[in-house]
């Protein structure tokens, strides 16, 4: 009897101490979950909306491939290289003052020069001529540059009717602001400094919003924000009262 009640009486213990270790191991696994919870957001949930509504990467919008990748310096010898090269040209032809038919001419006859040297010179010193390639401009590179800039070309034009039928007044307003900023900066500089300013912010501003990319989409959130509301003030006030006659034809009809 005596050994029967130790038996039962450790068999009662352990079973205490099972049900003690089951209450830890559920509340570990809870207060583990609960602070899963709350440090991982909800996907739906975002604490603010991307620039001009982008749903893709950086790299992706610049269009992918190596020309996002030189604009994104993925390759730091190359993207250096390039915005060098494009620095040259600029100093040559604006601040040197040289123009472009005459380098090229100064080019072709350094470089015929010095082959034609070689070439003849390989007979006196019994070597080998140098192997001057045969550089062809391919047909299909040629014609998809000309389809890609007809379907831009065309695609201006469409929206240039299209503002010009009267139909989109924000649209118009937004292509007239543009244009009239564009033809400012014409007056401070020539086209070749402004080509060379816009090749500049594309080396640098894409790679900037890509490491500061949080920061920016807030702060340009709350700034369309603000644009929104004012735009809103401008229409009631001014623009609600223009005559639209194209816009009232397409009501009526």
């Amino acid at each position: 009897m005596a050994e029967h009640s130790e038996e039962s009486s450790s068999a009662g213990v352990e079973s205490v101490m099972d049900k003690i270790k089951e209450k830890f191991h559920d509340h570990d696994s809870s207060s583990s979950s609960s602070d899963n919870e709350k440090s991982s957001p909800s996907p739906g949930k975002s604490a603010f909306s991307r620039l001009f509504g982008r749903q893709k990467p950086v790299h992706k919008v610049l269009g992918g491939g190596k020309p996002a990748d030189v604009f994104l310096w993925r390759n730091k010898k190359i993207s250096g290289g390039v915005l060098a090269g494009a620095t040259a040209i600029w100093v040559l032809f604006e601040m040197l003052e040289y123009n472009l038919l005459t380098l090229i001419c100064h080019c072709l006859i350094l470089s015929l020069a010095i082959l034609f040297l070689w070439s003849n010179a390989t007979t006196f010193i019994n070597k080998s001529r140098p192997r001057i390639p045969e550089v062809s401009i391919p047909e299909d590179v040629v014609v998809n540059i000309a389809l890609s800039l007809r379907f831009e070309i065309n695609r201006a034009f469409a929206v240039l009717r299209e503002v010009a039928s009267g139909s989109d007044l924000k649209k118009f307003l937004a292509i007239i602001a543009g244009l009239w900023v564009l033809s400012i900066v014409g007056t401070w500089c020539n086209f070749l400094t402004l080509f060379y300013i816009v090749f500049v912010l594309l080396h640098t501003v894409p790679v900037l919003y890509e490491k500061y990319e949080d920061q920016v989409d807030s702060f340009a959130e709350k700034a369309m924000a603000e644009l929104k509301k004012q735009y809103a003030v401008f229409d009631a006030r001014v623009l609600s009262k223009i005559p639209r006659g194209p816009l009232k034809d397409k009501k009526k009809a």
